[in-house]
């Protein structure tokens, strides 16, 4: 199918296109099939573990000890996803999910499992999940053309919520009727399908690029963008500051089923599909309330309704009652986490988009992880109902702050500009050759010096995210209208892919410091390289 045939209007091509696309179907299918065996195996963990200790600190270890690979291995799962063969990693790490819930179900059938290895084959699994997140998001652009991307991505969204409303009512269920065994079983059946649906996957061969980037150096590359963005630095302390507090009710949630609500393991499924319905209203809605409020609007109504449901099930209302709050906290869940991941994507450039959306994840989980161990020891010393009403105080006053700290709007062209010419060699050089100085020498009149000198360091915040590890300005002692900017990348190759990764919106930041040159032609630049031999 192509993009060719007639529409009626100029509009977008519809939230449903990208199914038309037989690769993407097919591994979304099987993705939703594969999300929904997970969710009925977390709930079999999750309700086990109040079977072998009734704690509040080990429900909350068996959580997060499912977040922490995430948190610890987000960034290098990002990196191998850039360097891998995509479709081969993704196999590979259905093989490992569906080898722990394997493990599962004996050590379940035979009586012999222990919240030791209930705790470490979580563990495992989250490692799993960890190399799962950054590549999966990766392959989509390759299955729908650019123009279905958003539409593929919101599906994607929206087949986590489906499994997530499916997955863990059928689990409590199946747990209730046949058991925790045969409920690991079905999440082993359900990793064989989506092994299937990957080995049926024809993915091309990627093309050979000899600037192609190696772990070390692609994870050096990830960070240094990370730490030199300012935008994804806002992003990253609204994740950080609502998600360790929302992962209260995530982490006890366990216990209020069963200690405040007399619930069943069952029921406890119910709460959880609950709040996967509560997401798909939540999606289908957002349109709506994005308009009317704006993200940073979004952020706070997701943090006041998320601290109403925590305080509610405080009262431990009637069970039908507790499912409709928890609706409700899945509408919250979904708009606070599709504002801050929309907001990460529309400021991250392709280049580096998946070890940048790998640090978001680290920043989610790391918060989710410590979190949930932070409040299942607040609950272990003051019990889960006051937890939970310290937790929804600290959620309102946490939505208060970040309506002080605005997300940034993302609406700048990363588009790469290829404006920079490659630079002029007198001999070629080895790629690996460095490090790399690049001196740019400027004439600035007296009068412009202030203006340029603001210009500039705007630049710097380019030139770091780019590429560089070292970044300065000086000027000539002896003529002090020539300014000299510098800096410092790690090798040859690195800065041939700095050329590739300035964007639009960046060359417009470096053509807005070059308007204040006043020499005969442009400034001058010069490329110095490291690494020559010592003398002998």
């Amino acid at each position: 199918m192509t993009d060719a045939a007639p529409r009626a209007a100029p509009s977008p091509p519809g939230a449903f296109a990208p199914l038309r696309r037989p690769v993407f179907a097919v591994l979304w299918a099987a993705t939703v099939l594969g999300n929904t065996g997970s969710f009925m195996r977390d709930i079999a963990s999750a309700w086990i573990v109040t079977d072998l200790a009734a704690s509040p600190v080990a429900v909350a270890l068996v959580q997060a000890a499912g977040t922490l690979p995430i948190f610890l291995l987000a960034i290098p799962a990002g990196v191998l996803s850039d360097i891998l063969d995509r479709r081969k990693l993704l196999i590979a790490i259905q093989v490992l999910l569906g080898l722990v819930s394997l493990a599962l179900a004996v050590l379940a059938a035979t009586g012999a499992l222990t919240v030791g290895t209930l705790v470490g084959l979580t563990f495992i699994g989250g490692v799993g999940a960890a190399l799962m997140g950054p590549t999966w998001q990766s392959i989509v652009p390759e299955l729908v053309p650019k123009a279905e991307l958003r539409d593929a991505v919101a599906l994607n969204s929206l087949g986590i919520n489906v499994a997530r409303s499916i997955g863990p009512a059928a689990g409590g269920l199946l747990l209730g009727a046949v058991g925790s065994a045969a409920t690991y079983g079905v999440d082993v059946a359900s990793y064989l399908l989506v092994i299937a649906a990957l080995v049926w996957w024809n993915r091309p061969a990627s093309a050979d690029d000899a600037l192609a980037e190696r772990f070390p150096g692609a994870f050096r590359a990830g960070l240094r963008y990370a730490r030199a963005s300012r935008d994804l630095h806002r992003v990253l302390f609204h994740a950080l500051v609502f998600f360790a507090c929302c992962s209260a009710i995530w982490a006890l949630l366990p216990l209020v089923a069963r200690g405040l609500l007399g619930g069943t393991a069952g029921f406890y499924g119910f709460m959880l599909g609950a709040v996967g319905v509560g997401a798909i209203c939540g999606a289908l809605v957002m349109p709506r309330l994005r308009a009317r409020l704006g993200a940073d609007g979004l952020m706070l109504f997701a943090a006041v309704l998320a601290a109403l449901v925590m305080a509610g099930l405080v009262l431990a209302p009637p069970k039908p009652v507790a499912l409709v709050a928890l609706l409700a906290l899945g509408i919250a869940w979904i708009v606070a986490l599709t504002t801050l991941n929309g907001a990460a994507q529309a400021i991250l450039p392709n280049w580096v988009r998946g070890r940048g959306l790998a640090v978001y994840l680290t920043v989610f989980n790391g918060a989710m992880t410590g979190g949930s161990l932070l409040w299942g020891l607040v609950a272990h010393h003051i019990g889960v109902a006051p937890a939970l009403l310290v937790a929804a105080a600290t959620l309102l006053g946490a939505g208060l702050l970040l309506r002080r700290r605005v997300l940034p709007v993302g609406e700048a062209d990363l588009a790469p500009s290829n404006h920079w010419p490659e630079p002029l060699l007198a001999a070629p050089l080895e790629n690996d050759r460095g490090p790399v100085t690049v001196l740019i020498e400027y004439r600035i009149a007296a009068a412009d010096r202030p203006q340029f000198l603001a210009a500039l360091h705007r630049l710097a915040d380019e030139r770091r995210r780019d590429g560089a590890f070292e970044w300065g300005a000086a000027e000539d002692a002896a003529d002090p209208e020539v300014v000299v900017e510098w800096f410092r990348v790690e090798s040859w190759a690195e800065h041939l892919r700095q050329h590739r990764r300035v964007s639009k919106a960046d060359s417009d930041v470096q053509g807005a410091a070059r308007s204040f040159h006043k020499g005969p032609g442009e400034p001058v630049v010069r490329h110095l390289i490291g690494g020559l031999a010592e003398a002998t």
